[in-house]
């Protein structure tokens, strides 16, 4: 019988090894897998590479994975924020790598890795530092920039609702990077709120299939936060 779940974060992040690519889901703190990246910092991995959105926020989560000293780089949008200090001291400091990505092209490069592109071109960027030393052509009369997928080792990523078998929904905007996250990575560990049995999900509400998910954990949903907003 296929049973994906684990009992706990730690156990889905046992074999994470030092120097892997790790795509954390989320847009800022919207559908960030807190439980899995706080598993991730315990566990140890170091050297990593990580692919996010942008460069934390505050001291929780990616933030502290940062401030731990576990990233040797990191693939993002906006590095930089209000909140974005750990990064900022480690950029300022030279104890970090930076590969800046438009979040279009970051979005596409990730969804590239998942559907087999080899490569793309793509107008944006063009002109500018960011697409120093890439290959460039004229198509059409427009120019376009050659971009390469965003391939990982693991996909930590937050869902709504999953069954055993790993299919996945949603909570509105908590959806984001997810599902194109775990179609990318070799090993994609999901978090869920809500176990439902095999054949309950609506096939039309199945955001990613189960074949792109190795793990799954179930979180219970905390408290209602100020504001009326649950996590």
């Amino acid at each position: 019988m296929i049973n994906k779940f684990v009992a706990t974060p730690d156990q889905a992040l046992a074999d994470v090894r030092d120097g892997a690519t790790v795509m954390i889901g989320g847009f800022g703190t919207a559908g960030l897998p807190n439980e899995l990246v706080e598993a991730l910092l315990r566990q140890g991995a170091r050297e990593l590479t990580v692919v996010n959105n942008n460069a934390g926020n505050g001291d929780t989560g990616l933030a502290a994975l940062l401030a731990a000293g576990r990233v040797r780089k990191i693939i993002c949008s906006f590095p930089r924020q209000a909140d974005s200090h750990h990064f900022d001291k480690l950029y300022r400091a030279g104890r970090i790598e930076l590969e800046l990505v438009p979040q279009g092209n970051l979005a596409e490069r990730i969804r590239a890795a998942g559907a087999g592109i080899g490569a793309f071109f793509t107008p944006t960027g063009h002109g500018t530092e960011l697409a120093k030393g890439k290959e460039t052509r004229v198509i059409n009369g427009r120019h376009y920039v050659l971009e390469y997928p965003l391939v990982a080792d693991f996909a930590l990523i937050k869902a709504e609702r999953g069954d055993r078998w790993g299919n996945l929904s949603y909570r509105m905007t908590a959806r984001n990077f997810g599902p194109i996250m775990a179609a990318a990575a070799t090993t994609a560990i999901a978090s869920v709120h809500e176990v439902v049995e095999l054949g309950e999900m609506d096939p039309e509400a199945v955001v990613t299939p189960g074949i792109y998910i190795k793990r799954l954990v179930q979180i219970p949903r905390a408290s209602t936060l100020a504001g009326g907003v649950k996590s």
